[in-house]
């Protein structure tokens, strides 16, 4: 209730008509989608004009089924609603009777055409198989904004700043489960709650055209989502080698020009350090 009275939440939606074979609207439809993960059910209805809204429903895989008398039984899997997203998914039943069953598994791509923002949607499995997340002076410690490098045209430098689209640092607005997570005081990294990675389960990075209702938003939109557990038991752990053994050689040093440790007289010259 707190959420929807701020209008400002991590939660997605699915929308779309209902038509019969002929393309004319279907209305009264029972439609229902259901969270594969943890098996909970949400529930709407077509409208006059044939149209349906799941609102408010968090980030997952979904299955979405719709019953009408008269029609065959339609399902659809594999459905992805990603953080703070409008998935659209238009139906299109066969007449028949509802004990017969049209079950539609391919997962196509769904093309976003319910709002014209431009937005990332980073989760963790991605950011653990890529070299972001590090650990040491310089790197952050295993900060989950890092995977702001992984974005066209922005930049991350752990515990000083984030900048998207060129626009000036530490404007952005960055909110948890769609909650402001900022102190307010000061816009610094030091001033955000950084929750830890392996509780979340996706980052939404709105980076230009994001809805009004993010006011208060220079440089980017950060909303995450938390896991909020499925019906099998799991869990997760890492480790971490550090050693500066294994870093790179530092510029401009025989190290760095040829991995060994030589004379430096093969790389002298009148302007470099001795």
């Amino acid at each position: 209730m707190a959420i929807a009275a701020l209008a400002q939440s991590d939660r997605g939606s699915i929308t779309g008509t209902i038509a019969d074979p002929s393309g004319a609207v279907v209305a009264s439809a029972k439609v229902e989608a259901k969270n594969i993960d943890n098996g909970s059910i949400y529930e709407a209805g077509s409208s006059s004009t044939g149209n349906y809204v799941l609102p408010q429903l968090p980030t997952g895989n979904y299955e979405l089924t719709v019953t009408v008398t008269g029609f065959k039984k339609y399902v659809k899997q594999n459905i992805f609603l990603p953080v703070a997203q409008t998935v659209r998914v238009d139906v299109k039943l066969d007449v028949g009777t509802t004990s017969d069953t049209v079950t539609i598994t391919e997962a196509t791509p769904l093309l976003k055409t319910e709002s014209g923002e431009l937005s990332h949607n980073v989760t963790t499995d991605r950011i653990n198989n890529l070299p972001v997340l590090q650990i040491g002076s310089g790197a952050g410690l295993r900060s989950p904004y890092a995977m702001t490098n992984l974005i066209p045209g922005s930049s991350f430098a752990p515990d000083v700043a984030i900048r998207i689209n060129g626009m000036p640092s530490n404007t952005q607005s960055i909110r948890i489960e769609g909650q402001d997570a900022q102190s307010g005081i000061y816009s610094t990294l030091q001033s955000w709650t950084q929750p830890s990675v392996d509780a979340i389960q996706e980052v939404s990075i709105q980076t230009s055209n994001y809805a009004a209702e993010f006011g208060q938003a220079g440089g980017g939109v950060f909303n995450t989502t938390m896991k909020s557990g499925t019906n099998q038991f799991h869990g997760g752990a890492y480790d971490y080698l550090v050693n500066e053994a294994l870093n790179a050689g530092t510029p401009n040093t025989k190290r760095w020009l040829d991995g060994r440790d030589q004379e430096w007289t093969a790389y002298t010259s009148p302007l470099a350090p001795q």
